[in-house]
């Protein structure tokens, strides 16, 4: 009998530590999703800058992977509904700013994604050009204000309105909206260290109205770089936060731009001293194309540069894989997961990206871009130029690219979608109309 217990417990012994180390899953990744306002590829260092400096952005992406075929809605708005519902706007209702505002809240899927799979979660930063509240999106932590680019107060005693957690605030005369921001941001990474949280993070700079930082020289001639370098500190803070919380291993951290960079600064926003093709509001290629950057020590591979095609729906079906949580079944979601890029490997890669605004729209593969009208644009030489190709110049290349692409129109069918209702431009109709009436 003891020889019988003794060879069982030989045999079963290693088969349950075996069983143990199975049932043992991976901790769930914290996650990070750095969303940069009206930052161009133009505007970074790691991407070529010829006046940027962003040496902290830079370190995420030397130790990390640089995309460089990253594309988002031309504006925030758009963008911003890109993201936070894995859809294309002809399917949510997203094609212009003021759209964006009215689309049904429902859409708004990511923070629901993760709390579905017990995140903790947390939204800091603009959120007024999305509908309702960020608690009614699945974002248990909030801040969030309705200016597109609140810094500061703009005249002593002017006290501009925002929220933290239902709680309305108003802006003191000496307090710096950003530093606020990551004061938020910091608070909810120490509360929820010991378990998965999700951090969507929009930055403010730089937006709109550009005011001095807390570190501009009083006779400071570029504003702009002064944000730039505002911008790149408090990232390089958020992440030292990280690694003194020891949970910088197990972050994933997404640095991306909103939209391009806005006209007012686009002159300066060269590469190679090159100038960009489009801008912020563009169907251009720099109107939608921006940078991003993904870092996880460990995960990600280090110091690689991938062109892959990414288009900005495809963050929600890769946080979800990520979180190990499930999509509705019942919603069509044009993301595709990278989940396994992410890991180094080789995963399934888009042949095209979509991009939309208003009632324009383009298909773009790696060479060739497709737009509503029509026309066939040659984009070997993107992001400095794009060369249109008439159909009566075709060559068999570009009659095969011009036959592929519209195919993918024909089976997306944007104009079969949600119409655009606004004045074309995909801005804020009635303020524009205003500005044009008080001017004549």
């Amino acid at each position: 009998m003891k020889h019988l217990l003794l060879l069982l417990v030989l045999l079963t012994g290693p088969m349950a530590l075996l069983l143990g180390a199975e049932s043992k899953s991976q901790p769930k990744p914290n996650v990070i999703l750095i969303l940069a306002d009206d930052l161009g590829v133009g505007n970074v260092g790691c991407y070529g800058s010829d006046h940027a400096k962003t040496p902290n952005i830079d370190k995420l992406a030397a130790s990390g992977t640089r995309y460089t075929h990253a594309f988002t809605a031309a504006l925030c708005g758009p963008s911003r509904a890109m993201i936070l519902s894995g859809r294309y706007a002809f399917r949510n209702g997203s094609s212009s700013q003021d759209a964006c505002r009215v689309m049904p809240i429902a859409e708004l899927q990511l923070g629901h994604t993760f709390k579905a799979a017990g995140y903790a979660t947390s939204a800091i930063g603009k959120w007024g050009q999305l509908p309702g509240e960020p608690n009614e999106a699945g974002f248990d932590d909030y801040l969030r204000f309705n200016g597109s680019g609140l810094y500061r107060n703009k005249k002593a005693g002017k006290s501009d309105p925002y929220r933290v957690n239902g709680k309305d605030l108003k802006l003191g005369d000496n307090q710096y909206m950003p530093d606020l921001m990551h004061d938020q941001a910091i608070g909810f990474i120490r509360k929820h260290q010991t378990k998965p949280f999700f951090l969507y993070y929009p930055l403010v700079h730089v937006h709109a109205e550009i005011q001095p930082t807390p570190d501009s020289a009083p006779d400071s001639k570029d504003l702009f770089a002064d944000n730039l370098l505002y911008m790149d500190k408090l990232v390089g803070k958020l992440i030292a936060e990280l690694d003194t919380l020891k949970l910088r291993e197990n972050t994933l951290i997404l640095f991306m731009g909103d939209n391009g960079t806005a006209k007012l600064h686009d002159k300066l926003s060269t590469i190679g001293g090159r100038h960009l093709s489009g801008s912020k509001g563009s169907m251009l290629e720099c109107g939608g194309l921006v940078p991003f950057i993904a870092n996880w020590p460990g995960k990600v591979p280090s110091g690689k540069v991938s062109g892959d095609l990414i288009d900005s729906t495809d963050l929600l079906p890769t946080f979800a894989e990520l979180a190990g949580s499930t999509l509705p079944t019942n919603t069509i979601f044009d993301g595709h997961s990278i989940a396994p890029q992410l890991r180094g490997e080789s995963g399934t890669k888009r042949k095209w990206i979509y991009n939309q605004l208003a009632a324009m729209w383009y298909v773009r593969e790696a060479g060739w871009k497709l737009n509503e009208k029509g026309e066939l644009y040659d984009m070997t030489d993107a992001p400095f130029t794009e060369k249109r190709v008439d159909a009566s110049t075709d060559t068999e290349t570009s009659k095969a690219a011009r036959t592929r692409l519209a195919s993918v129109l024909a089976e997306l069918n944007p104009a079969g979608g949600i119409p655009d209702t606004g004045d074309g431009t995909g801005r804020h109709a009635n303020r524009d109309r205003k500005k044009k009436s008080s001017k004549e």
